[in-house]
């Protein structure tokens, strides 16, 4: 039975002897067991995040919002999210993970829900807010239990099929909602996503095994956690690693935010439907995302990283063509090097981390789901006054600075420092 946040705490760190106690190995039933627990909390972690995404052309006519404001339903959401994902980075020592991970899953659930019910465009939006800062106490936790109680020779694999779980809960989300949606309304369409993710929590609770190389601790006071904060942007290559986090999502969710509005017009003219099925491109980071974090576990982290996002880049360059095929083709190669890049920048991010694990997997989400919310943004103003050419090419120069600072982490991979 998980004990409450407050109850279990221990006022001492683990003791020495806790580094005896072995690891998960890759491969062992535990290790599945884990994984699969994980990729259930990825999965009910986007599609509840993502799931108005395709909706946003149907809140622009159903609330008479532009295109800008519509985004805000998701951007509010991510925005809240980074802020309560860096609040439980440092929060977290001090909570039982699996509890943290499972009242957020459970919470953010009931007010996806809640959600579907809401009549008025500013009452929808705050319950949006809301949500994102009930996310907020699952991937800060989730990557820092995984590189807790993994083995390093197979933490990348099991940080890839993490993120896999996610690929997944961000294709259902927009594909069912896109179906829903067409057949129901938009309403429907978000109530089914809130029940799939009380779903998936209970699925994620039953699966996922105890902690053992964490015990919560109390009495960490705000020098602890400011002293923590400085070593981590003192670590070469972890800043660098957090600003990638800024341009994979930023890029990310940017052309998948306007995407649809450039698809539902002439000379496309598709269904919300119709636009939902080509995000069942989504699952080829279900495949991307643990082949990645297993040729950087055997290649290593920065060449993989690298290529991952040279193949976004091609993707942004293909969805400049007019041809719907060549589109969807962009898309495909844009969500194939995003799983990949994120797969191998948040396993990093574990590994260069030698101290308050959750609180460096905290700050590389608060850059990434900054970046969605920034970005996201940013980008309806360039859709709205330079169309989906300056769309592309916003994406296109934040991952040139992307590939930048991937480069710079090549370097000192080379040199053995990274």
């Amino acid at each position: 039975m998980t004990a409450s946040p407050g109850a279990g705490r221990n006022t001492a760190a683990p003791s020495a002897a806790s580094s005896a106690i072995p690891y998960i190995e890759r491969g062992t039933p535990a290790f599945w067991r884990a994984s699969l627990a994980l990729l259930f909390a990825g999965y009910a972690t986007f599609s509840l995040l993502y799931c108005v995404q395709p909706l946003l052309p149907a809140f622009s006519q159903a609330f008479g919002v532009s295109p800008a404001q519509s985004s805000l339903a998701l951007s509010f959401t991510t925005a809240a999210l980074a802020c309560a994902i860096f609040v439980a980075g440092f929060v977290s020592e001090g909570w039982s993970r699996r509890g943290m991970m499972t009242a957020s899953l459970t919470l953010s659930s009931l007010l996806t829900l809640a959600v579907a019910f809401m009549p008025h465009w500013h009452t929808l939006l705050v319950l949006r807010t809301l949500e994102g800062i009930a996310l907020g106490g699952v991937p800060a936790v989730a990557m820092a239990w995984l590189a807790e109680e993994m083995h390093p020779d197979g933490l990348g694999l099991s940080m890839g099929l993490y993120v896999g779980g996610t690929a997944i809960g961000g294709m259902a989300g927009r594909v069912i909602t896109g179906i829903c949606t067409d057949l129901f309304g938009w309403r429907v369409a978000v109530a089914v996503i809130g029940v799939l993710g009380l779903a998936s929590m209970f699925a994620f609770r039953a699966l996922l095994p105890p902690s053992r190389h964490f015990a919560p601790r109390s009495g960490l006071g705000f020098a602890h956690h400011r002293a923590a904060l400085m070593r981590h942007f003192a670590r070469p290559g972890l800043p660098v690693l957090f600003a990638l986090g800024f341009v994979l999502m930023g890029s990310f969710v940017t052309l998948y935010n306007y995407i649809g509005y450039r698809l539902i017009a002439p000379p496309y003219n598709m269904s919300q439907a119709a636009i939902g099925a080509i995000f069942v491109v989504y699952l080829t980071g279900v495949v991307a995302s643990p082949w990645s974090g297993r040729m950087a576990d055997k290649f290593g982290r920065s060449p993989v990283l690298i290529a991952a996002i040279v193949l976004m880049l091609a993707g942004v360059v293909l969805t400049m063509f007019t041809s719907l095929g060549m589109i969807v083709a962009g898309i495909c190669c844009l969500t194939i090097g995003f799983f990949a890049g994120h797969a191998v920048a948040s396993g990093w991010v574990g590994r260069l981390a030698r101290e308050a694990k959750g609180q460096a997997a905290a700050l590389y989400l608060l850059a990434y789901y900054l970046g969605s919310s920034i970005m996201g943004s940013i980008g309806g103003h360039f859709w709205a006054s330079l169309g989906w050419g300056g769309v592309a090419g916003l994406v296109a120069a934040l991952l040139v600075a992307g590939l930048a600072g991937a480069r710079r982490l090549r370097a000192r991979e080379r040199a053995g420092a990274a």
